[in-house]
């Protein structure tokens, strides 16, 4: 349900991407959906704050629902994270509470910045990978 629901709010951005830079990105609008959301409970906008913390519910329901808690010790941790997470943003939501807002951000932001370097480091393992006469056909057919 909560990937159905997280496809659904997707479904107008409609991005080509690799699959290691997804989650970044995800990350990417999460964190403009707290700023988003603090700015509007600041300026007391609460159609925008429901607006904005709603969405970010959402990106956290989809980290949610496509972790995969086999794939590494750490992984149930990270889902207790993400669940603690979603209930935060839904109480401060409620409360209008900006500092809960913050608060999050300033947890999610770190997990953001780990996610870009993984998918970095990633895309520079896959590089190593391309023989360099397949990069060198490549570099030339884009120039």
């Amino acid at each position: 349900m909560a990937r159905t629901a997280g496809r659904q709010a997707y479904a107008s951005d409609s991005v080509t991407t690799t699959p290691e830079r997804l989650i970044p990105m995800l990350f990417d609008r999460l964190v403009r959906d707290l700023v988003g959301g603090e700015q509007a409970i600041t300026d007391g906008d609460r159609e925008a704050a429901n607006e904005q913390l709603c969405h970010a519910q959402l990106i956290v329901a989809e980290l949610l629902a496509s972790l995969d808690l086999e794939a590494w010790s750490g992984a149930p941790q990270l889902a207790q994270l993400y669940a603690w997470l979603m209930q935060q943003l839904l109480h401060a939501n409620v409360n209008q509470d900006v500092e809960l807002v913050q608060h999050c951000r300033r947890l999610v932001e770190p997990l953001a910045e780990t996610w870009h370097a993984a998918a970095a480091e990633v895309a520079r393992q896959r590089l190593r990978a391309v023989p360099v006469a397949e990069r060198r056909s490549e570099i030339g057919e884009a120039v």
